[in-house]
């Protein structure tokens, strides 16, 4: 909780959107246009991550570094398989709704059935660790959601990423309108549209594999000298953001933040998910006052808000009562 209500502060930097006037620019005419999300992830993730290497002793990858990786080696084995499939599962359905709404995009998706996973699966506390579940849960809600924003597009014309708005504006391009006639008038095209989703994921997965044991590599690669390569694709990453060195900025405070927060062990999934989550809800939520003549009652009047706070309080306070059910019953059966 104190990890989100982080990100929502640092996302209300700069022009509130609706009176027109700065907040939290302390004067600073740099940061009128907010916080971008791009370096800030980087600072959070990357850098932070730079941070953590240099200052712990680091692990022994001696054994990695003399074993020779074969194509075989690079398949996960059927228990990995079995581990993974429930959170694939729940990430893909997710996903899939995610991105079919409009302006949400893989990476609000990405985050939110990271985080969903994590308080679901047995194996929760060791996300963040490597665990090919964590992995999963996040790469299948991407792309699922990458897929479920061509849902709106080609049924409604309306993108439901950024992505798609670009596929949108070369389909025009093309003569192509999106819409219900287009399945009608262009049936080719559109199977043509979704085969090819199933074919480049094929076509990643075996560029994925065939990489693994090169890439792997890099584990014996020793600090000293992987450490600046990356400080140095970090400095250039979030600069070139905007050209601006603000950013460069932006990123040190996100790494100082992501740095003491791993250490301390509050997780920084929250931070980003409320970070990118809040500009829109903000908006709607603005929206929603206007409409209600500035009264906070659509909120326990309306049957489709009171059936989301009370899905919102069941999520937060159910994995609590699980866990001292389970107190409860290891005590009992102690």
């Amino acid at each position: 909780m104190a990890s989100a209500m982080l990100g929502i502060l640092i996302a209300t930097i700069g022009i509130d959107g609706a009176t027109g006037m700065p907040r939290y620019t302390f004067g600073s005419m740099n940061l009128l246009s907010g916080v971008l999300l791009v370096p800030f992830v980087i600072g959070v993730f990357g850098f932070s991550q730079v941070m953590s290497m240099m200052s712990d002793k680091g692990v022994d990858m001696s054994a990695l570094s003399g074993k020779k990786l074969r194509f075989r080696d690079a398949m996960i084995t059927r228990q990995e398989a079995k581990d993974c499939a429930p959170a694939i599962a729940r990430s893909g359905f997710l996903g899939t709704i995610v991105g079919i709404l409009p302006g949400s995009g893989a990476t609000i998706s990405a985050f939110l059935c990271y985080i969903f996973n994590k308080r679901v699966s047995k194996r929760g506390k060791l996300y963040g660790t490597g665990i090919p579940e964590g992995v999963a849960a996040s790469e299948a809600a991407n792309n699922s959601s990458a897929a479920g924003a061509f849902a709106p597009l080609l049924a409604l014309g309306i993108p439901g990423s950024g992505t798609a708005a670009v596929l949108l504006s070369g389909l025009m391009m093309w003569g192509l309108t999106p819409g219900p006639q287009l399945f009608t008038d262009q049936p080719e095209f559109c199977w043509s549209l979704i085969s090819s989703m199933y074919i480049g994921n094929v076509l990643c997965l075996a560029m994925a594999m065939l990489s693994i044991p090169f890439l792997v590599k890099l584990i014996s690669v020793p600090a000293k000298l992987l450490s600046p390569i990356v400080v140095v694709l970090c400095f250039i990453g979030a600069f070139t953001a905007s050209n601006d060195m603000t950013n460069i900025y932006v990123m040190i405070i996100g790494a100082v933040l992501g740095y003491f927060m791993t250490k301390y062990e509050y997780p920084t999934a929250p931070m980003l998910l409320s970070f990118v989550l809040t500009p829109t809800i903000e908006k709607n939520l603005y929206r929603a006052f206007i409409t209600n003549d500035g009264s906070a009652s659509l909120f326990w009047t309306k049957p489709i808000t009171v059936t989301l706070l009370a899905l919102t309080v069941i999520l937060m306070i159910a994995p609590q009562v699980i866990k001292l059910v389970k107190k409860s019953r290891a005590r009992k059966a102690g």
